[in-house]
């Protein structure tokens, strides 16, 4: 698991642009755990003191692995395709305009049943990937 320096990023001074050179990062691990081998990129956005904008596309059939946030809590937003959620024994199939939120510390895990784009949330920022 990485420490929380190594989790923490650089703050975005003030905008970022449609189409910047900002990086696109093919998931491999999520929260220290090997998982997605390539079926998911995230795109950091913006990165403020308290929060983290990040896009993330997520090929069908991905599934991410049970897993936790003890340090940040993450709420999403689902653009494009279906996803299957558990979180912390609950089920919930969302589609386009359906958001929902992983707090702090509580279990959840998820699947792709459609390539899916969704833009997330994390405060404070961090990495977890």
């Amino acid at each position: 698991m990485p420490t929380p320096t190594e989790r923490q990023l650089p703050k975005t001074t003030t905008f970022s642009v449609a189409n910047a050179a900002v990086p696109t990062h093919l998931m491999d691990r999520l929260e220290g755990q090997e998982a997605m081998a390539g079926g998911a990129a995230i795109k950091p956005l913006i990165v403020g003191d308290d929060m983290l904008l990040i896009e993330i596309r997520q090929k069908k059939g991905l599934r991410v692995p049970k897993h936790q946030h003890d340090d940040h809590e993450s709420v999403i937003y689902l653009v494009s395709g279906r996803m299957w959620l558990w979180i912390d024994g609950r089920e919930f199939t969302a589609g386009p305009g359906d958001s929902w939120i992983h707090p702090r510390g509580v279990p959840h895990y998820s699947e792709a049943l459609e390539d899916c784009l969704t833009i997330e949330v994390k405060s404070p920022p961090r990495k977890t990937w």
